[in-house]
């Protein structure tokens, strides 16, 4: 089972280093996890429920989520930032049980009340968890029976671009799988110290730093949010050894490097992930800290890792995501066959660690597999000796700096404003995020991109609401009436922009 992963440190090693905040070892770690695991079976968590966790990064989310596993409950992690529209809708897509929310007022608890799901509050007290409702702790539950291999340990969105996010079910053999891929691919052991520098709801935080770091005895450092200031001196006093993160960090840790005094040598490697990274930003990262960069390849469907770039003396080769890790990968034409070396096609990928379906999404899943091959909706070709090219992507999800955005969500923010009679959302080329999100509306009635966007905050997390709405005569459609949105996107390159 997934809390396994905390046996292969000794009871003093550090696990979790909160700068400026308390350092938890594996003992504490341990101990904490089943008192987390008991309060919550005895709060209704019990095998197969769902549980959303609303954390920041730090102890109470590795606690609370790995309790919520132990107890043999679905951890359901959220993106904090979420309104509460954005709340009620994934909380209930999840029909979680229960929420696990920090102290204090947050726009979950008003979705949990809204959809009558208690509220357990998280905070680290004296070097332990305390979960409480109201003023009291949670009951302790007798000890929680451990939980099977293939039960679900982790339930996940992913946004589709023509439907609302799908639910991505991840087993405890998935996850253990990918923690055993990642942890190997860049030999991760005892005398490692991680910098974390993503969001532990994603699973490029989780899966590809934290939980491998933990299974094979390291130290994660867990700040609350990443702070490109506070980066480099959290880093050096704990004694990091390597971070990963998407491009987007990369660029503002290198812009940053010399006003923050980062150093020129010290970490063992530095890993680039969920978004592609140009050669140009890895070789000025490998000059200027002294590390090797190794780019990689995840999705949420395949519990965050399916290739990378080897480290030293291994190749790595810019522009490629490197070699699958642990998972078998595939090169498909339209109609499912394999193609030959070097063409472009759908990349596929198998492996124990890919999930089984969809939740409750028969249609998406028979869409997303040929036999027991998972299409990733990217378009790549593989060398020779194995070495995976993305060439773009087949969806038309918003890349922005890792966060992927539904284009849908974001239209129908727009349209809900009275103004608005047709929007479609796109991503256009960024120089800082790889992607941004841009819109196209027409207009029935005057409004200006203030309004718009004020409208948007107030519907969607701040990292999708619209950098720019292009104000159009009509969108272009295709003969037979559909939106291509890439064909919008063509076209509008430049504002003008509604203001």
């Amino acid at each position: 089972m997934l809390a396994s992963v905390l046996q292969a440190a000794p009871d003093r090693a550090p696990a979790v280093i909160v700068p400026d905040g308390p350092t938890i070892t594996y003992g504490d770690l341990r101990r904490e996890v089943e008192r987390a695991a008991a309060a919550l079976a005895g709060a209704g968590a019990g095998p197969g429920s769902r549980v959303s966790i609303v954390l920041g990064n730090g102890p109470e989310f590795i606690i609370s989520f790995l309790g919520a596993a132990r107890a043999g409950a679905v951890a359901a992690p959220l993106n904090p930032a979420y309104t509460a529209d954005e709340f009620e809708f994934y909380i209930g897509d999840a029909a979680s049980a229960l929420a696990v929310a920090p102290p204090g007022p947050h726009p979950s608890k008003e979705a949990c009340a809204s959809l009558g799901v208690p509220v357990a509050e998280a905070s680290i007290e004296g070097g332990e968890i305390r979960l409480s409702a109201g003023d009291r702790d949670l009951p302790q539950a007798a000890d929680p029976p451990a939980p099977a291999g293939d039960s679900t340990a982790l339930f996940l969105h992913t946004s589709g671009t023509t439907s609302r996010p799908k639910g991505v079910p991840l087993s405890h053999r998935n996850l253990l799988a990918s923690v055993r891929n990642t942890a190997g691919t860049y030999g991760l052991a005892e005398g490692d110290t991680a910098m974390l520098a993503m969001p532990l709801f994603h699973v490029h935080g989780l899966i590809g730093v934290a939980l491998s770091t933990l299974a094979t005895g390291g130290a994660l450092i867990a700040p609350p949010r990443f702070s490109a200031g506070r980066f480099w001196p959290a880093a050096q006093a704990a004694g990091a050894t390597w971070y990963s993160a998407v491009p987007t960090i990369h660029r503002i840790l290198l812009d940053r490097a010399d006003a923050d005094g980062a150093p020129a040598e010290g970490l063992r490697f530095i890993r680039s992930c969920s978004a592609p990274i140009s050669p140009e930003v890895i070789g000025a990262l490998e000059r200027r800290f002294g590390a090797p960069v190794v780019e990689a390849y995840g999705m949420t469907e395949a519990s965050h890792q399916m290739s990378s770039n080897p480290l030293p003396p291994g190749e790595r080769r810019p522009g490629s995501v490197g070699a699958g890790t642990g998972v078998e990968v595939s090169v498909r034409d339209e109609a499912g066959t394999e193609v030959e070396t070097g063409r472009r096609g759908e990349v596929c990928v198998r492996g124990p660690n890919v999930m089984e379906a969809y939740a409750d999404n028969p249609e998406a899943t028979a869409d997303a597999f040929w036999g027991g091959w998972f299409r990733t909706g990217d378009q790549g070709a593989l060398s020779g000796d194995g070495y995976l090219t993305l060439t773009g992507r087949l969806k038309e999800l918003i890349n922005r700096g890792g966060e992927k955005i539904s284009p849908v969500e974001v239209d129908e923010a727009l349209l809900s404003h009275p103004a608005v009679a047709e929007a479609v959302a796109f991503g256009a080329p960024d120089s800082k995020y790889g992607e941004s999100v841009r819109a196209a509306v027409v207009l029935r009635a005057d409004a200006t991109l203030g309004e718009l966007r004020d409208h948007c905050a107030a519907r969607l997390a701040a990292f999708k609401v619209p950098d720019v709405v292009h104000v159009v005569g009509e969108i272009p459609r295709t003969a037979t009436g559909k939106i291509q949105r890439r064909h919008v996107a063509a076209g509008l390159t430049d504002p003008p922009a509604a203001g």
